[in-house]
C-alpha cells in the first residue's frame, strides 16, 4: 500500500512496485490509510510523512497501536531529512526510512528488505 498525497510521487512508487511484480493499493489521503489497510491487508505500507490532515508520524503510531495492523512493516519515504528526523520516524514505529528524492535501486532494496 502506498500512502502519498503527491500525485506524481504516488504514481511513481506504484508504477515501480507494479513493474517489479507487486500488487499495489494507492491511498492519497492519510485519513483513508487505516481503513484501507484493514481492507487491503498489505504486506508493506510505504508512507509519506508530511501530508495534510493526518501526518505520517500520527499514522505510524495509530498503525503500531492497532493489534490487527501493527505487524505490517512501514517504510517512511519523506522529504524530512534534517538531523534527528530519521530517529523520530523510527521511534514512531517505522521499520524503514528513505529520504526524497528517492532513487529506484535503494527504494526497491528497502521494499524487498521489509517484505
Amino acid at each position: 500500500m502506498v500512502v502519498e498525497d503527491n500525485d506524481l510521487n504516488r504514481k511513481l512508487f506504484c508504477d515501480l512496485l507494479k513493474a517489479n511484480g507487486f500488487t499495489v493499493e494507492p491511498v492519497a489521503d492519510g485519513r483513508e490509510a487505516i481503513e484501507t489497510a484493514r481492507i487491503f491487508v498489505p504486506e508493506l505500507i510505504i508512507m509519506d510523512i508530511q501530508m495534510p490532515n493526518v501526518s505520517g508520524l500520527e499514522l505510524i503510531e495509530i498503525l503500531k497501536n492497532d493489534e490487527a495492523l501493527r505487524a505490517i512493516p512501514v517504510l517512511a519515504v519523506t522529504a524530512y531529512a534534517a538531523k534527528g528526523d530519521e530517529d523520530r520516524i523510527r521511534d514512531a514505529g517505522a521499520e524503514g526510512y528513505l529520504a526524497k528524492p528517492v532513487s529506484i535501486g535503494p527504494f526497491m532494496q528497502a521494499v524487498r528488505k521489509l517484505i
